[in-house]
């Protein structure tokens, strides 16, 4: 490797570990669980160690090795965190933790350090603290931890983000298909708010119905392993000693611990449903009215842009200020998904405006081929 490649990736690295470790010690310092606060502090000191590792392999080749300024991404992080709670922020904290591992695995300083095999604990420290973990935290953390994580479906930034693009892609194409047949301006605002409406109600209604399926679902499963339970108490007992013998623990350990919970109908059925079917039995896939009104809510944000500037203008005027907006929205939900990639802001955003634009020229153009086939109405 060439002096300045490793030199550039020494940079990168140092820029790195001190976003994590930044990022962690916020984290820390909003969270309101004693045990919490001090994984993500722990965690914020070790990525502070790593930064350090970088730093001295740096000033060895004569360059200046202060932390950098935190990027944008880690600021806005930072923001989510404190105002929406830690949680919600985990699946980008992740995301990163495993580009941090790819990255490493190729540079011999890196693997030296043993930093792809820490970034790899890193990450898996998060998984069991947002799923399974059969010591350590208490039981009442773990709920916490686990409802937490199904309350945002695994990743509320991609769903919000998701369930805007789709109400404005949606709505954009459908406003400039009739803008494109040259109907009135009010004639166009109808449109775009009757997409608006029934857009909405299905996609609120589809996300009742999967949500209270899946609910409906894990009780059953519920219901299932509490009789199994109640039949078969050393059946279960060896199901739970084989998982944590999988996750690791000696023999004796394992079969010690899957006794003891076993010997207690309440935390042994608990213990089953989140060891052996991952299933928070308080949460059962979460609350489909929530999940209902959280996708109406995102879904319509989405597709208002495109229809507001017909509450105020109308003509070549309404349509030039609609695509606009929509443009400029479309590049901040694709800036916004780098938040989870990491990928170019830039890159992603201006992708986003091409396809939508295309999208709503496409339906702007069979607007204008329809009208022209079937004579309609110009606007007045």
């Amino acid at each position: 490797m060439q002096q300045d490649e490793r030199i550039r990736n020494y940079l990168a690295n140092l820029r790195a570990e001190c976003e994590s470790a930044a990022l962690y010690s916020a984290l820390a310092e909003c969270e309101s669980q004693p045990e919490l606060r001090e994984v993500f502090s722990r965690l914020g000191q070790m990525e502070q160690a790593h930064a350090q590792y970088w730093q001295t392999l740096l000033r060895a080749q004569g360059y200046t090795a202060d932390c950098p300024r935190l990027g944008w991404r880690t600021h806005v992080l930072i923001w989510i965190g404190r105002h929406f709670g830690p949680g919600i922020v985990l699946p980008a904290v992740m995301a990163r933790e495993a580009r941090d591992r790819q990255q490493y695995a190729t540079q011999p300083e890196a693997i030296a350090a043993r930093l792809p095999a820490l970034e790899h604990g890193h990450a898996r420290i998060l998984q069991l603290l947002m799923r399974d973990r059969p010591g350590g935290l208490p039981g009442s953390m773990l709920a916490t931890l686990e409802g937490r994580h199904r309350a945002i479906g695994g990743n509320a930034l991609r769903a919000a983000v998701l369930g805007a693009n789709d109400g404005l892609v949606s709505n954009v194409s459908l406003v400039m298909g009739v803008a494109g047949a040259d109907l009135s301006a009010k004639a166009i605002l109808l449109t775009g708010l009757a997409g608006l409406l029934a857009g909405s109600l299905s996609m609120a209604l589809g996300e009742w119905l999967s949500v209270q399926s899946a609910r409906e679902l894990y009780a059953a499963q519920v219901e299932r392993e509490r009789q199994e339970l109640e039949a078969f108490p050393a059946e279960e007992q060896l199901e739970l000693e084989l998982i944590y013998r999988a996750k690791g623990l000696p023999p004796d350990q394992a079969h010690a611990l899957a006794t003891q919970l076993v010997s207690e109908a309440g935390t042994a059925l608990d213990t089953l449903l989140r060891e052996e079917l991952a299933i928070d039995p308080e949460e059962l896939g979460g609350s489909a009215w929530e999940a209902a009104g959280t996708s109406f809510l995102l879904f319509s944000i989405g597709a208002i842009i495109p229809v507001f500037p017909y509450f105020f203008v109308s003509g070549t005027l309404a349509v030039s200020i609609s695509i606009g907006l929509s443009a400029l929205a479309l590049f901040l939900l694709g800036v916004a998904s780098t938040l989870l990639t990491g990928q170019s802001a830039w890159r992603t955003g201006l992708r986003q405006v091409l396809i939508g634009t295309a999208a709503a020229l496409l339906t702007f153009g069979a607007g204008r081929i329809v009208n022209m086939l079937f004579g309609l109405s110009p606007a007045p």
